[in-house]
């Protein structure tokens, strides 16, 4: 399970100062106090949106205000109380009071939290009149709004999962898609747990995309990081299939394909089901196009795939194709029928 998290401060609104006045009119000399009461301040109130997924938009805005109440003015004006401040969240999050590390809310759907109440508003000096005292020069301060610290904290499961034998490229892939940084390196288990990253489209579309540890033979039986990989790819929606197209070990293109999925199908049968998106990587190594159309049908005849259908050719490093890329698998994840026909992946061979 990938665990997203952020750490946000939230500052409800003070309430606005009561206001000392007396009221003055024509023909009243000596009029009675008239100032008013200072609005409340908005409280920060949680809501759980459906439509959200990650926690992505709270990396880079820390701080969340809502608005402070007005001060009174005189006549009796009280002041307006500011406005509240809805803060989005997606179900499932996690809120800890970060000092105490207390659990505050496990959001679920539909629901509405207060998480920082706003001050109340000061009374103005017309409150403040008696019997003993009909001139009051005294009006109450606003309190201040509740300010806590939170941690938020939302188990996220991928909608596409990257997947391929170790130097692919599919670190490389994920930090062209998104702004996640993997430690990249040429050796092979360079991501050594799963990394997450956001890829923004246009019309504030998101994919979220895991890069699961490399996989090689034997990863059913857990050797490599064998188990920690087919763990997290079972919660994907989509499988995007990295092949190196010119793999530093010289190693055949088609045969690491059917090795994945032979390791795949050991694990769980159910794994080779998952819609599968075939994509060449490192196109730009060719020296010519020529050579890289070659090598590209070659590998598609290899695995029966139709280049017009089932295979995308990119660079994550050069980032060429990644546009197509992103838009082929928003359509894997939001089909815009039920029964649109899709590709079956190549059953693994023995």
């Amino acid at each position: 399970m990938f665990v997203d998290r952020a750490r946000i401060t939230v500052r409800a609104g003070s309430g606005g100062n009561g206001h000392v006045s007396f009221r003055r009119e024509k023909y009243v000399s000596k009029g009675g106090p008239d100032g008013g009461n200072g609005g409340d301040g908005g409280s920060v109130i949680i809501v759980a949106d459906e439509g959200m997924s990650t926690l992505y938009d709270f990396r880079h805005q820390r701080l969340w205000a809502a608005e402070n109440g007005e001060n009174g003015g005189a006549k009796q004006c009280s002041g307006h109380s500011g406005q509240d401040l809805l803060i989005h969240l997606p179900p499932g999050t996690l809120l800890y009071d970060n000092a105490t590390g207390q659990l505050l809310h496990d959001l679920k759907p539909g629901d509405r939290l207060v998480v920082a109440k706003g001050g109340r508003g000061g009374w103005g000096n017309e409150h403040f009149k008696h019997s003993t005292n009909q001139s009051p020069k005294t009006a109450e301060p606003g309190e201040p709004g509740q300010e806590f610290s939170v941690r938020l904290e939302l188990k996220l499961i991928a909608e596409v999962g990257i997947i391929g034998k170790p130097n692919a490229g599919k670190s490389t892939l994920l930090a062209a898609l998104t702004r996640a940084n993997p430690k990249i390196a040429n050796y092979p288990f360079t991501t050594l747990s799963p990394q997450l990253g956001v890829a923004e489209m246009s019309g504030e579309r998101k994919i979220v995309f895991a890069d699961v540890p490399g996989l090689i033979e034997g990863a059913a039986e857990g050797a490599g990081l064998g188990h920690e990989f087919l763990r997290h790819i079972e919660r994907t929606r989509v499988v995007v299939h990295l092949l190196d197209l010119r793999p530093e070990d010289e190693s055949d293109p088609a045969e690491n394909y059917r090795a994945v999925r032979e390791e795949l199908r050991r694990h769980a049968g159910a794994l080779t089901d998952k819609p599968e998106l075939v994509v060449f990587n490192k196109s730009d190594l060719f020296e010519s196009d020529k050579e890289r159309t070659a090598c590209v049908k070659k590998v598609a005849r290899d695995l029966d795939l139709r280049l017009d259908r089932d295979v995308l050719v990119i660079s994550g490093a050069a980032r060429l194709g990644l546009d197509v890329l992103q838009e082929r698998l928003w359509s894997m994840l939001h089909p815009a029928g039920k029964n649109e026909p899709g590709w079956k992946a190549p059953a693994a061979t023995t």
